[in-house]
């Protein structure tokens, strides 16, 4: 195996292709997002709609009870459910379900807090879901949940600081690091553009620039990614498919209306860089 990863093209996502999207929103795929916190619940509000921007056909936000209301209205295409008051208490029978019967769980936009992030994060794989996506807060406190309490189909959408966290170590070289990581910790692991899988296999989104460092721009990433993956996809292809749309969508920001656009811009981006990927 080569040690260079596989470059990510619009051709080769054309071969990839995406799932047919059926003709029923369930068929596009169901993806629940969990997190939110008073001082950010903008967060899980990016991650969802950048989760249906890709093409999800229902997204659920997972919030405190503190702000369920404010993101329900802000966001009125999303089903929205109140997290217990404490953290470690088992979930409402119907959210429970509906963790259980996602296509694609993820968990830590918005949370700031790490006892309750660990406490939710051992709770939502209690509950069963199937295929996860961690990311922010879900990354930090990740090491002290046991791997085996989480589902084999698992995703890690760590920035460098998180990836740190995830080796237990100074990072050096970002793919053999971003591999290793893969490797340690079962999953495929998504940072700055570098994929890789368990089985050591790369890629390398080379795109995206100064524009993409915003605030909030992690959580459209870890939305596209999870609304990919709710589609059906391998692991690899929705994480691929999820940096290369964030990044190219913000590459046509920035030459169309320059330096300083905003997260929720990114998140409208999304859509017309999937179709014009795939036209080209």
């Amino acid at each position: 195996m080569s040690n260079r990863p596989e470059p990510v093209t619009a051709e080769l996502l054309r071969s990839w292709g995406l799932p047919d999207p059926g003709d029923s929103k369930k068929a596009r795929g169901d993806v629940v997002v969990v997190g939110g916190s008073r001082s950010a619940p903008g967060a899980v509000l990016l991650a969802g709609e950048a989760a249906l921007r890709v093409g999800a056909g229902r997204v659920a936000l997972v919030v405190p009870a503190s702000i369920d209301a404010q993101v329900g209205v802000a966001l009125p295409e999303a089903g929205v459910f109140a997290l217990p008051d404490r953290a470690d208490d088992p979930l409402p029978a119907a959210l429970a379900g509906r963790i259980a019967s996602a296509d694609a769980v993820l968990v830590g936009p918005g949370f700031t807090d790490p006892d309750e992030t660990r406490a939710t994060l051992r709770t939502v794989a209690d509950a069963g879901a199937q295929r996860v996506v961690l990311d922010a807060y879900a990354l930090g406190v990740f090491p002290d949940v046991p791997r085996r309490s989480l589902p084999d189909e698992l995703i890690l959408s760590p920035n460098r600081e998180e990836l740190q966290i995830l080796l237990g170590r100074d990072p050096g070289d970002e793919t053999d690091d971003v591999r290793e990581a893969a490797r340690e910790h079962e999953a495929v692991v998504g940072c700055y553009g570098t994929v890789a899988d368990p089985d050591g296999r790369t890629w390398l989104v080379d795109e995206g620039g100064a524009g993409l460092g915003t605030s909030g721009s992690g959580d459209v990433l870890a939305g596209a990614i999870a609304g990919f993956a709710a589609r059906g996809m391998p692991l690899h292809r929705a994480v691929v498919w999820g940096a290369w749309t964030h990044a190219v969508a913000g590459l046509r920001l920035t030459d169309r209306i320059g330096l300083g656009f905003l997260a929720r811009d990114l998140t409208a981006e999304l859509t017309p860089t999937v179709r014009d990927t795939l036209r080209a």
